[in-house]
């Protein structure tokens, strides 16, 4: 015995696609709440990112200050490791023969 295919309306998916989009849920939590296949929902969002031009968000204040923060340690990283890479390495292991 089969089930029946069930049919959800546009609406209905547009607004579980913009609910993944907007909370930052995973894919698989609003899936689960809603009763549906992880994987349908994952269709569907593709879908919705193709038709309204995958509707990025822009980024608050706060999360562009962290973004440029984040940037600028990265940097200082990348020039302490280059600094590591050039400098050279006296390996002692006591210094006593054997």
């Amino acid at each position: 015995m089969t089930t029946a295919r069930r049919k959800f309306s546009q609406e209905f998916r547009d607004e579980l696609c913009r609910e993944v989009i907007s909370t930052s849920k995973p894919i698989r939590d609003v899936a689960e709440a809603y009763g549906i296949g992880t994987e349908t929902l994952r269709h569907w969002l593709i879908k919705y990112r193709d038709a309204n031009g995958g509707t990025e968000t822009e980024l608050t204040v706060s999360e562009r200050a962290r973004l440029k923060e984040l940037e600028r340690e990265v940097q200082e990283l990348k020039a302490e490791a280059q600094f590591l890479k050039k400098r050279p390495w006296i390996h002692t292991v006591n210094a006593t023969p054997r």
